[in-house]
């Protein structure tokens, strides 16, 4: 499902007015299941579209698509809360955890100056983790992570699993698991994420090397900035990741 809305601006000059419409992306979800389930996560689907902090959209566009391919299976990755109670903390838990990983301080920086940009991004963008080059294709639209989903099964064991934790949440289940399938990829040393809906202020970064850590207050409630970045190993096989992302299966297994 991907929602959006139409937005009008103005440019005026000493002359001539110039008006502008462009689209923005207001909501999206997406996931792997039965086709008996269809009706109602479409349901659910538009639910949440028309009733999202962004703003109602123009236009909702569901999208249904019949996998033939088996899908691959991935561990879901453990889940950390850190204590955080700014920004300004979050960004010091960010390069040190990340630059264990020998992520680079320019890259990092180079990261955060993309999730904190006004305009955001519709995917996520690639970063080599040494020398900091952007490598994804297309800058405006990014890198969408498509056809990922959790195991029928499994389903009612990850609810109780997040219940424990008090995060029981369809923004953290779906987030896990595409965290979960962007770590299984080997050429993505780690993840950092932040919600660019205004009031959701808990971010995360993660890797194979220390799971899915959530970090509260990354950003200040109602700052619309946000977007997610993939710290992409140097030697890597730029055309192979970006068809694992978006176009092969994978679904999440509890391994507990």
């Amino acid at each position: 499902m991907r929602a959006s809305k139409k937005i009008r601006s103005q440019e005026s000059e000493v002359k001539s007015q110039k008006s502008e419409i462009s689209e923005t992306h207001i909501s999206g979800a997406e996931g792997l299941y039965d086709a008996s389930e269809i009706p109602r996560i479409s349901n659910d689907y538009i639910k949440r579209a028309l009733n999202h902090s962004k703003g109602k959209p123009d236009k909702i566009v569901i999208t249904i698509e019949e996998i033939k391919e088996k899908p691959l299976k991935s561990p879901l990755l453990p889940v950390t809360t850190i204590e955080c109670d700014s920004p300004a903390q979050a960004e010091d838990i960010i390069f040190q955890k990340l630059t264990e990983l020998n992520i680079s301080r320019k890259t990092i920086n180079l990261a955060l100056k993309i999730l904190k940009s006004e305009k955001t991004m519709r995917g996520a963008a690639l970063i080599t983790a040494k020398t900091g080059r952007r490598i994804e294709p297309d800058r405006e639209r990014g890198v969408r992570v498509s056809r990922l989903g959790i195991k029928k099964t499994d389903r009612k064991k990850l609810g109780q699993l997040l219940s424990k934790l008090h995060i029981n949440n369809s923004i953290v289940k779906e987030a896990l698991i595409l965290a979960s399938k962007v770590a299984s990829c080997h050429d993505i040393a780690a993840e950092i994420c932040i919600s660019d809906d205004p009031d959701y202020t808990t971010g995360y970064i993660a890797s194979r090397d220390f799971g899915y850590l959530r970090i509260p207050n990354i950003k200040n409630y109602g700052e619309m900035n946000g977007g997610r970045v993939f710290f992409i190993r140097e030697n890597a096989d730029v055309t192979a990741l970006i068809n694992f992302l978006e176009k092969t299966p994978v679904v999440i297994k509890i391994l507990i």
